[in-house]
């Protein structure tokens, strides 16, 4: 009895963790900063804001700003935090001698690559920064190599001299040392900045960037556990993984216990390295984020040369990737066509059979944002949607309001898989409508935190919700040519109110009597005209 009420108060904490996380008013006001720091988040996020408006009329296009200003963020920091630390080691040692050595710093910053070394060059800005990043990659090679991106800070067509000296000093007007700043607010700092540039940049940002209360609801749903590791092989800018640990910490959970834990794969360079400077800005340091094509070349491999497999695999990969690599994937080694191959037009169920093989047995589970369109194509991914569903997969399907993604106007949906589903779910399947939760913007839809918490409450309950939700058996399903449109499922509510019938017959009557009445009036004008003869 004991343990059993031991079960069930972890339970209820967790359950009250995951709501606490998704519902505005639960998380403390970041935005007031924290007790003996001298930057506050609002503070942070227009300094950083500005830096853009600085590049505004530049040649450099607005969706290369992200490959320059991140960057110079991370330099700053790793700069005045070696700068802090050195000034602890004299401190403590009494002796500048001690400032240089390895062990007193996180990072190391190699003579000639601090951002003061930077600062003072009046002529080549960009060939100095380009030589001190590299320079600092390489000093730190386990944790920083190519963690600064590819951009081409020696273009001075695109960037001369006057403009990088402009950002220099723009961002030596702060100071980011630990004192002045936690790595909680930098971080958050640097996930607005982030989503800023997702707004102006609208189209490509969907390559990089998931709302935020989407990512969170998915990473509620997952619920990862202390200790486990979490996937992500599409891993954008780094924020499912993020969700993950935060997950954790709200649940009362030590993140570092994720230390080693977390993975993700990006093939874009520059995307790839902003998700390991956000990951490192957020105070983690031992994870993988490797740049690869996931679906073509898995970075990720176990001992025998097989797919790793892990207890949360989660992702946003790209809508109905075109040449997503059909042609390896019919002798795929890795055996993830399982299923079937998909359609060279569209990769979605390429990137779900990925995921279900990433998944570590017995407790693996994903969740996963496609365009509702993959729940009732038919032809070969309307097969591999029968084998998946034969093999009870699935475990819930949650279709979202239109326009919530940038770059992508139509509805997606969330689509959640476990092997091993509670006895209670076997052989059936829960089937949210979520589509009228939204808040409409000018040029764009929002999931607001109270719509994740409504859509997580009706998941974690597994039952019927008239209009909204509704458990399905997987037979019934079989019965509809195993189509998972949400609207076979789930009937949305009219919004027209229907009258009882005698009103409607009385009003209907009342509406005809109105019509002859208006058609013998006609009449009359028109025979009186000389229109009509009699």
């Amino acid at each position: 009895m004991a343990k059993a009420a031991k079960r069930a108060r972890k339970a209820a904490t967790r359950k009250r963790a995951a709501e606490a996380a998704l519902h505005p008013s639960s998380s403390a006001p970041a935005a007031n900063g924290s007790a003996g720091t001298t930057l506050t988040l609002n503070a942070l996020e227009s300094h950083l804001w500005e830096a853009a408006n600085i590049l505004r009329g530049s040649p450099l296009g607005r969706t290369d700003w992200m490959s320059y200003i991140l960057p110079l963020l991370f330099f700053k920091r790793i700069c005045d935090v070696w700068d802090e630390e050195a000034a602890a080691a004299r401190e403590l040692y009494g002796d500048s001698e001690f400032e240089d050595f390895p062990e007193a710093h996180r990072f190391q910053v190699p003579a000639g690559c601090h951002w003061q070394d930077v600062r003072t060059k009046a002529t080549n800005v960009g060939t100095a920064l380009q030589n001190a990043l590299r320079g600092i990659e390489k000093a730190n090679d386990k944790h920083l190599y190519g963690v600064f991106g590819d951009a081409t800070w020696t273009n001075k067509e695109q960037l001369p001299d006057a403009l990088l000296k402009d950002l220099v000093e723009h961002f030596s007007s702060i100071t980011l040392t630990n004192a002045a700043v936690t790595s909680d607010i930098l971080g958050d700092a640097y996930e607005v900045l982030i989503k800023r540039f997702a707004e102006i940049t609208n189209k490509k940002a969907g390559e990089f960037y998931t709302p935020r209360a989407v990512v969170r609801l998915m990473a509620a749903i997952l619920d990862p556990k202390p200790g486990e590791t979490v996937y992500d092989p599409a891993c954008g800018t780094g924020g499912m993984l993020l969700a993950a640990v935060e997950h954790v910490r709200q649940a009362g959970g030590d993140p570092r216990t994720f230390f080693g834990r977390l993975y993700g794969q990006e093939k874009n360079v520059t995307t790839s390295a902003v998700a390991r400077m956000n990951l490192l800005l957020h105070g983690l340091e031992d994870f993988e984020v490797q740049r690869g094509d996931t679906l073509r070349n898995p970075v990720f491999t176990d001992a025998t040369g097989g797919l790793a497999t892990f207890d949360c695999v989660i992702a946003n990969p790209p809508f109905s990737l075109e040449k997503w690599g059909e042609e390896k994937w019919e002798s795929d080694p890795y055996g993830r066509n399982f299923a079937g191959t998909p359609p060279s037009s569209t990769g979605d169920y390429a990137w779900v059979q990925h995921m279900v093989k990433s998944m570590a047995a017995p407790n693996g589970r994903l969740a996963v944002v496609l365009p509702q369109g993959a729940l009732f194509r038919k032809a070969s991914e309307g097969e591999i949607r029968r084998k998946l569903l034969e093999l009870d997969l699935f475990e819930a399907v949650i279709g979202l309001a239109p326009n919530l993604f940038y770059g992508a106007g139509l509805a997606a949906c969330i689509v959640i898989m476990r092997l091993k589903k509670p006895k209670a779910r076997k052989g059936k399947v829960l089937v949210i409508d979520a589509q009228t939760l939204f808040k409409k913007g000018r040029a764009q839809n929002f999931l607001e935190p109270e719509h994740a918490l409504q859509i997580y409450r009706w998941y974690r309950d597994f039952a019927d919700v008239e209009h909204h939700a509704r458990v399905v058996s997987v037979e019934e399903i079989a019965k509809e040519d195993w189509t998972l449109n949400i609207s076979r499922y789930v009937t949305p509510k009219s919004t027209d109110e229907i009258p009882p019938l005698p009103e409607a017959i009385a009003a209907f009557k009342a509406a005809l009597a109105r019509c002859r009445e208006a058609e013998a009036a006609l009449e009359k004008a028109m025979v009186e005209g000389g229109w009509l003869n009699d």
